[in-house]
């Protein structure tokens, strides 16, 4: 009877860990551990001080960007405000533009060991935490989204691989604690983006604060948005759904969709409004699962991979100039996705193994890919063929 009860609890406890989410907050966080890890970096630093292509190439251009100046002069506000398309724009590109720059000066630290470059990434990270209050008007959610993508990112490699003193650490995770996180955590109702942006700070926040719950929340909604952002012929007739936006009717859901209604796999609910925008939210998708995978986790090896691939590639053969069928956008597209393909191409093309001819095409073409100047940055250098 003993026996049957030792077998019977055993069974429940690896039911148990087979049942463990691949979206869970890990035991143990990894640092530096947001979109790019120790490993990764190692692999650029090598690559680029042993003059090798793309990544040196990459690397002068981060370098002559004004992101990596030395001399740039931080310019914090108490209230960042930011209505539609930044109008106003109080404060909005100084802040969007001050996290990159201060991301920009930790990886060019951690490849040059210059420490004047992680000084200034500290000097811009304290200006903002000994200032930032609140993010107000309608752009808000989106704001915060894009900036605290990159505050973490900085924050993780200098705050685990600076062997200098980061006095104000401390007070730069309360300013992500309690002027980001609350902004972004509950998560939109906009356009996929919007969430996703939002989606992908909560959960870098989440891993520089190890806040498991936190992290836990995001991972959540990121998992549904991103089954409603991307279409898979395997959802259905429809695309899947966000529950809280109630769009219960075919007509809802065509609206949604930016009026389009012949759903195919790869097409995502923005790319009949414009690339640029669906660009946005391919890129959080990637960087969340990179994010995950480097936590222990494997998300490419889920939808949100199989989804993620089939975006890049739907976009990118249009991008690179196929032509439009009349189905598709009423027969029009506005291009322009972005640098977002670097991150996906190398987890799901040269990791994994799937053929992504499309997405490597435009890969390459547009190595080395620089910053969108909102939240991406520098990826041919940190994510290019990299095996880390």
């Amino acid at each position: 009877m003993r026996r049957t009860a030792l077998l019977t609890a055993a069974a429940a406890l690896v039911a148990g860990v087979l049942a463990w989410p691949v979206d869970a907050a890990p035991t143990t966080f990894v640092h530096p551990g947001v979109t790019v890890s120790k490993s990764q970096l190692d692999f650029t630093r090598s690559k680029v001080n042993a003059g090798a292509q793309p990544w040196k190439g990459a690397f002068d251009r981060m370098m002559a960007s004004k992101y990596a100046d030395l001399n740039r002069t931080p310019k914090p506000r108490a209230v960042v405000e930011c209505g539609s398309y930044s109008n106003p724009n109080y404060g909005c590109t100084d802040e969007r533009e001050d996290a990159i720059a201060a991301y920009t000066q930790a990886l060019a630290w951690y490849i040059t060991r210059d420490e004047r470059h992680a000084k200034k990434a500290i000097e811009l990270m304290d200006a903002w935490s000994a200032t930032i209050r609140d993010h107000t008007n309608s752009n808000a959610p989106l704001q915060t989204g894009w900036a605290g993508s990159s505050w973490p990112k900085a924050a993780e490699i200098i705050k685990h691989t600076y062997t200098g003193n980061w006095a104000n650490s401390g007070r730069f995770a309360t300013m992500l604690r309690t002027v980001y996180l609350p902004e972004i955590i509950n998560g939109s109702n906009s356009n996929g983006n919007w969430e996703l942006s939002m989606m992908e700070a909560a959960v870098g926040i989440s891993v520089f604060l190890e806040d498991k719950a936190s992290y836990d929340k995001a991972m959540g909604k990121f998992r549904t948005r991103t089954a409603a952002f991307v279409y898979l012929s395997s959802d259905g007739e429809l695309p899947k759904t966000v529950p809280s936006q109630n769009l219960n009717t075919r007509e809802k859901i065509v609206n949604y969709w930016q009026g389009q209604s012949t759903f195919v796999t790869g097409l995502t609910q923005e790319t009949c409004r414009d690339f640029t925008h669906t660009g946005y939210g391919i890129s959080a998708i990637s960087h969340v699962a990179e994010t995950s995978r480097i936590q222990g986790q494997d998300l490419y090896g889920t939808d949100v991979g199989e989804r993620l691939r089939h975006a890049l590639g739907f976009q990118a053969k249009y991008e690179l100039g196929e032509g439009v069928p009349s189905w598709l956008c009423r027969g029009s597209l506005k291009l322009g996705l972005g640098p977002v393909t670097e991150v996906g191409h190398n987890a799901l093309a040269n990791r994994l193994g799937h053929a992504m001819t499309n997405t490597e095409t435009l890969n390459t073409r547009n190595r080395p890919s620089g910053s969108n100047n909102l939240f991406v940055a520098w990826e041919t250098l940190t994510h290019a063929d990299n095996p880390s």
